[in-house]
């Protein structure tokens, strides 16, 4: 409690390009970019192969490869291949990341939809793309905003990695605090992040709550 009363009290802190209110909003760009790029890729796509029933066995392999993954070595590994000095060495991995969770959730979301109404929605004369959209996706919406909430809260408490490249972020805490022993960072930074994770699976289920129907909410 003393650590945390320290790097908290500490004016330092909270001011400046290394202070907390930088090191924050840092953190939320590397986080929102990656979060974003992976919605961006995965939603279509999951939505897409549930609908249609192809592709479903490469998103299964695909998304357990990527989840197999280490952050940190495929962080390494582009460090080597493009070089320092720009947000790509972290925006790769936490992407790869993010992809997985959302892929997935999305596929089962749409795939599991009651044939029944997939067939009634056909039968109302609505076409393919009216159904996916006006009919599976209300539905599946549930699965869908789990999956994006669990990728949102995986790159928040993994863009920490920025901070092996040079760059910003929470993470800058941690990695500086052990450097040079000061483990009131080190504690302070952890608690930041936990803080940021905790602070946006909270704001999902808000999202849930106000995004979803009454009705689909019943049948969950």
């Amino acid at each position: 409690m003393n650590w945390l009363a320290g790097f908290f009290g500490d004016a330092a802190h909270w001011s400046g390009p290394d202070g907390i209110p930088a090191r924050l909003l840092e953190h939320l760009e590397f986080s929102a970019a990656a979060f974003l790029i992976a919605a961006l890729i995965a939603v279509p796509l999951g939505m897409l192969i549930g609908h249609t029933g192809r592709g479903a066995l490469l998103v299964v392999i695909a998304a357990n490869a990527a989840r197999a993954l280490p952050t940190l070595g495929l962080l390494v590994l582009v460090v080597l291949l493009a070089g320092v000095g720009t947000v790509l060495p972290v925006l790769i991995p936490l992407v790869v990341l993010a992809i997985p969770p959302i892929l997935v959730n999305t596929y089962e979301g749409v795939r599991g939809v009651d044939a029944d109404l997939r067939d009634a929605a056909y039968g109302m004369g609505l076409r393919g793309r009216q159904v996916l959209l006006q009919t599976l996706t209300p539905v599946a919406l549930p699965l869908i905003l789990l999956g994006l909430r669990l990728a949102a809260v995986q790159v928040v408490s993994t863009a920490t990695v920025a901070a092996f490249v040079g760059l910003g972020g929470l993470g800058r805490f941690i990695i500086d605090g052990l450097a040079t022993k000061t483990y009131a960072d080190v504690i302070g930074g952890a608690v930041l992040v936990a803080a940021l994770a905790l602070a946006v699976q909270f704001a999902f289920l808000l999202l849930d709550r106000v995004a979803v129907s009454p009705g689909v909410r019943q049948i969950r």
